[in-house]
């Protein structure tokens, strides 16, 4: 029996060597891990009376990490979701966070990163999902890019490649992989989902026109 006021992770990942490490990694710093390895499992037993979020995968057989949350949503089952996918293209890392996803990192994860992300969803007393990033701390950001940043940035987040980006811009691939590098530093991204959850929280994209 899981008390209400304690701390519960639900992992779902159909990867059972992934899921047991993860569960694995969570236990290890005192959190109670539920793990599934279906979507249609999880959201049987999944309890929204819980301190509790959700470490979605996004590929699974059956029922895909995205229509999970779509049933969560249509269920009133208002946990933060962190997703974990090994295939993050931008099309599903918009579709997520539209759907109001706590965050997406790529596997293979870096623990810390992982544990972080846990803790500040956990930490949400009213258990709100969010898009991580304020949008202010986002913005201060923004202001640090240069024109040219700004004009690499846009099209990094609306899904094109290095290629087509360069091809728009008239420069070679190599300056637009200077310039993608660049961009993530100044917007202390760690990797591409992040940036494209920060571009529509600051109100830089709308989600709808991305590809």
């Amino acid at each position: 029996m899981v008390s209400v006021t304690e701390q519960v992770v639900y992992v779902v990942d159909d990867d059972q060597g992934m899921l047991d490490s993860t569960v694995w990694l969570l236990e290890s710093v005192g959190l109670k891990a539920l793990p599934f390895t279906s979507g249609r499992e999880f959201l049987d037993a999944c309890d929204s009376r819980l301190n509790a979020c959700v470490l979605l995968d996004v590929r699974m057989p059956g029922m895909g990490g995205l229509n999970v949350q779509e049933h969560m949503r249509s269920r009133d089952l208002h946990l933060p979701v962190i997703f974990v996918s090994g295939h993050a293209d931008v099309p599903i890392v918009v579709r997520a966070f539209k759907a109001g996803a706590h965050d997406f990192i790529e596997k293979p994860y870096n623990e810390q990163l992982l544990l972080d992300s846990v803790l500040q969803a956990l930490s949400k007393a009213d258990h709100r999902q969010s898009l991580g990033e304020g949008p202010a701390r986002v913005q201060a950001r923004l202001q640090q890019l240069t024109p040219r940043e700004r004009d690499v940035l846009l099209p990094l987040v609306q899904g094109y490649t290095n290629r087509e980006i360069a091809e728009q811009l008239g420069v070679s691939v190599k300056t637009i992989d200077l310039y993608r590098a660049r961009v993530m530093k100044r917007m202390a991204a760690s990797h591409l989902p992040e940036l494209v959850g920060m571009a529509i929280a600051a109100g830089l994209v709308d989600p709808l026109q991305l590809r």
